[in-house]
């Protein structure tokens, strides 16, 4: 047992970033998470904007399932994911996160507030039937919108 606690200690003390790590590598694992959430969240908004374009065909189930895993993610204590100074002024291509979103901290919160009020209309709706579902469409559309625009790095 004490060879196997050794081999822990030295697993995780190596693992660990060493202390002239960058700035980059500090915030590293933020970055991921925060990327991750975003690609979730485009997953199950991909599904309902399908089913709401007539892309695919509408779903009740399948749109409730999409709906309240959106509505669940915008309810995840995020703050940890978003330290100060992983912006791309200071890190390049490593994150598309403007600067703006930490010297305007108020919208952002008004900004997540709002989307969240938007998923939980949507997971209201979206199981009711098709036009439901169109109508919840919007509102989360231009809540994720608003935040994008403000703070997120524009396509080149």
């Amino acid at each position: 047992m004490r060879v196997f606690t050794k081999s822990l200690l030295m697993a995780i003390a190596m693992s660990l970033p060493a202390g002239a790590a960058s700035s980059a590598d500090e915030f590293d694992g933020a970055i991921k998470a925060r990327k991750a959430e975003m690609v979730l969240r485009a997953f199950y908004l991909g599904q309902l904007g399908a089913m709401a374009k007539g892309n695919v065909e509408y779903n009740a189930e399948a749109a409730t399932g999409a709906a309240n895993s959106l509505k669940i993610l915008t309810q995840l204590d995020g703050k940890n994911m978003w330290p100060k100074g992983s912006d791309n002024a200071a890190l390049g291509d490593k994150t598309e996160a403007l600067p703006a979103l930490w010297e305007n901290f108020p919208k952002v919160i008004e900004s997540v507030k709002a989307l969240s009020a938007a998923a939980d209309g949507m997971a209201d709706a979206a199981g009711k039937d098709l036009a439901s579902l169109q109508a919840a469409m919007g509102p989360v559309g231009q809540a994720c919108g608003a935040c994008h625009k403000q703070f997120r790095k524009k396509a080149e």
